[in-house]
């Protein structure tokens, strides 16, 4: 039995195979594929909005669909979605009335979306946690100082890392305030359990003794890839980390890089080429499981086990209990198995959770739409006034 069948059936997504096969499609395409041929760029499907046109990058317009199965909420009849990666233009074409969604509205400029009389913040707790990560796999880190073997396989020298890490700081001054901390990698809205576990404290102090203790009264220099365009902040936020934990001694060379390039890197298909990196996971099925199992499970080099788990952590025990909550079915054993399995990866500090990211999304007001945590925006729930 899968206790959490009906969750996952949301995301599996179902396309025909013929026409999958007549448009070279029968293979998932690889994340370092820089020229995944024209399928690549197709849609197939029997949902409430059909693509009719896409240039990558540039524009995709999207209709209604006649045929649709199923009753559709809203009385918008195209959908033109246009790429803006300059933030202030994207906020201009929102207050200009050229656009009437915007995502995300920067952090800078949440007070002026929401002065103007014609537009509007919607804004609240993604379920995605952004978490750091350390490479453990590897003998020595390619990016490091320190030769003959790597300072992340010690408990003691991610538990510094995390200890060095000021989350209040970078919630009130990287994000403004549009961060909230979080103890596990996942959401609290996902996981009751989640009351009961704390944040390692920010502690220098405590950092540059647990190096020390560890051989490293010194610190050492590492590595660091770090996205710049995929999360809220991202770069910024990279850079907060950088800031801090040169305080205990540790020089980090900060790689941040577009989405594609960086991906391409510290994903499977280019070999988990990372030796401290950021992340960050909402779990599909909006349980746990997806989560340990995703992110904290062992795997090979080719990511078979956990595919997500970029840096490689280990703990057969872990293992174990994601395999037991795939088939448990009572809620009270099961929800123990979860508990303890945090626990491990707590003081194991298999990651350091930073913090979920809150969604800030800029309407026109004579726009109605709702806003998942998931951050999808479906637009069968849209409606223009």
């Amino acid at each position: 039995p899968n206790p959490i069948l009906t969750s996952q059936l949301d995301t599996w997504y179902i396309m025909d195979k013929a026409w999958a096969e007549k448009n070279g499609l029968s293979k998932p395409i690889s994340a370092k594929d820089t020229n995944p041929g024209p399928g690549a760029n197709m849609a197939n499907g029997t949902g409430p909005f059909m693509i009719v046109s896409h240039e990558p990058g540039v524009k995709t317009v999207f209709k209604r669909n006649p045929h649709y199965w199923g009753k559709i909420d809203s009385n918008v009849d195209e959908v033109d979605f246009t790429p803006i990666s300059s933030d202030s233009t994207r906020v201009a074409a929102l207050l200009s009335g050229q656009v009437d969604l915007i995502e995300p509205v920067p952090v800078q400029d949440v007070a002026r979306v929401n002065a103007d009389p014609n537009t509007k913040v919607l804004s609240g707790p993604e379920l995605r946690v952004i978490h750091l990560g350390f490479n453990q796999v590897r003998d020595e880190l390619p990016t490091s100082n320190i030769k003959g073997k790597n300072p992340f396989k010690d408990v003691k020298v991610r538990k510094a890392f995390y200890q060095a890490i000021d989350m209040d700081a970078i919630d009130k001054r990287v994000m403004r305030g549009l961060a909230k901390p979080v103890a596990l990698l996942i959401a609290p809205q996902l996981y009751d359990g989640a009351k009961d576990f704390k944040r390692w404290p920010y502690d220098p102090a405590a950092s540059k003794k647990l190096l020390a203790e560890a051989g490293y009264p010194q610190g050492f220099t590492v590595g660091m890839d770090c996205p710049n365009d995929r999360y809220v902040n991202d770069a910024k936020i990279c850079e907060a980390v950088v800031s801090m934990l040169a305080k205990v001694g540790v020089k980090v060379n900060l790689n941040a890089v577009p989405k594609a390039k960086y991906f391409a890197k510290v994903l499977a298909p280019g070999g988990y080429n990372t030796d401290f990196y950021m992340l960050g996971w909402t779990p599909s099925s909006f349980d746990s499981w997806n989560v340990i199992t995703s992110l904290a499970t062992c795997r090979d080099a080719k990511g078979a086990g956990g595919p997500f788990n970029l840096g490689g952590y280990c703990n057969k025990e872990v293992d174990e209990i994601a395999a037991k909550i795939l088939v448990e079915t009572d809620k009270a054993k099961r929800d123990a198995e979860i508990h303890k399995a945090f626990e491990i990866l707590t003081n194991d500090v298999s990651h350091i959770p930073l913090h979920q990211q809150y969604l800030v999304w800029g309407k026109r007001k004579n726009l109605d739409i709702f806003q998942r945590p998931d951050d999808q925006v479906l637009f069968y729930w849209a409606n223009l006034n």
